[in-house]
């Protein structure tokens, strides 16, 4: 059975504000019957503040209410909606990686040109202003495989490649480069 958030709070919050009994408290909150008498007495969780498990959505007044007439009913909690999962930030690259980093970007740009800077940047995890950097000095890299360096997935390179097809976009390094060149 899934236990509710901050159990020991949530029986506090139980003992002081509904008519349940102590083993239907116990059993919801996954706490022994003798800690929630301790709860009740003032001996165990003085200072602890209860949590309503109705405002949390763990608990419907209803559901209480049924528990409260039938001494045999179990809380049930209350299914919520799944919550998305937040993405990770920005992961931390060792030191080690970070020497190396540059030589992966320069393998993504000389292997598959059509990768576009955006793209590069988001496998890679650099900038724009490193991109253009290694696409000056392109000739004093030498060019690793970022999958082999831990950098990017196999997933993720094939994806990046799946988009670029769809979307071929000539990089805009290049683009300022010949721009320079003709005027």
């Amino acid at each position: 059975m899934t236990l509710p958030l901050m159990p020991k709070a949530t029986a506090v919050w139980l003992v002081e504000n509904t008519t349940l009994t102590f083993k239907q408290i116990a059993d919801f909150c996954g706490v022994h019957l003798l800690e929630i008498q301790a709860i009740a007495d003032g001996d165990v969780a003085s200072n602890i503040m209860g949590l309503d498990p109705v405002a949390g959505g763990q608990l419907t007044k209803e559901e209480i209410a049924r528990c409260e007439k039938d001494e045999n009913a179990v809380l049930q909690l209350t299914k919520r909606p799944d919550i998305p999962v937040k993405k990770k930030g920005k992961a931390y690259t060792s030191m080690a990686k970070r020497q190396d980093k540059k030589n992966a970007i320069a393998w993504l740009i000389i292997k598959y040109p059509e990768l576009s800077d955006a793209q590069i940047i988001k496998l890679a995890g650099t900038t724009k202003v490193t991109i253009t950097a290694i696409r000056e000095n392109i000739k004093e890299m030498s060019p690793m495989d970022p999958r082999m360096l831990g950098l990017c997935t196999e997933a993720a390179l094939q994806q990046a490649l799946a988009a670029a097809v769809h979307h071929p976009e000539m990089p805009q390094a290049e683009t300022k480069t010949e721009e320079k060149k003709e005027a």
